[in-house]
């Protein structure tokens, strides 16, 4: 908590995500009315996901400087010290998609304050590239018997292998570093694996 600029603390949570759709899908699909052949072939198949589209999470901005100088450890969620930037106001430009070699926002809202001098800018107050998520699995059912079943089913996690620029430190928010308004984290690419299950 800042002793001299209590307000500066008020911020939206580390966590924060104000839009998040998650549902999930399991279908049938009737192969067998599509092609001839040995019905056991083509009966059993279902094709099941889950899909994630959400909003950004907050970006975190950081001043570890103790230009206050108030000299508070680091604490708190993401471990940072009492001080943050300078915010000069107007607009961030925010770009969600960092293919195009822009940064995350407009970097030069802000500054490190001079010695002295206490930071405006709230530690949380815009957000970051949000999420569009396809997880995704093709199933098929062998009944081999009366007790005798067989399970094969082939997954695919990021099924479209689109980029994720997402989470609470996805966007560096420190003005110190060298990269700072970009984003540098992402979740893993498309991942992909299969099993089998037998039950008897």
């Amino acid at each position: 908590m800042n002793p001299i600029e209590p307000g500066i603390n008020k911020a939206i949570s580390a966590f924060d995500m104000r839009h998040n759709l998650e549902p999930s899908y399991m279908a049938s699909l009737p192969i067998e009315k599509l092609l001839p052949g040995p019905r056991p072939l083509s009966q059993g198949w279902a094709l099941s996901g889950i899909t994630r589209l959400t909003t950004g999470m907050p970006v975190t901005l950081i001043n570890n400087d103790d230009s206050s100088p108030i000299g508070s450890m680091p604490s708190g969620i993401n471990n940072n010290e009492v001080d943050t930037p300078t915010y000069v106001g107007g607009n961030l430009n925010l770009n969600m998609d960092p293919r195009n070699g822009r940064s995350a926002f407009d970097t030069s809202r802000f500054a490190i304050p001079a010695l002295g001098q206490i930071g405006n800018a709230p530690r949380r107050f815009f957000l970051g590239p949000g999420m569009s998520n396809f997880d995704m699995a093709l199933e098929r059912k062998v009944t081999l018997g009366e007790s005798l079943q067989l399970l094969l089913r082939a997954e695919s996690f990021n099924v479209f292998n689109h980029a994720q620029f997402f989470g609470p430190e996805a966007v560096n928010g420190n003005p110190d570093g060298a990269n700072f308004g970009r984003i540098v984290n992402a979740d893993a690419p498309r991942q992909m694996q299969i099993s089998a299950k037998f039950t008897f």
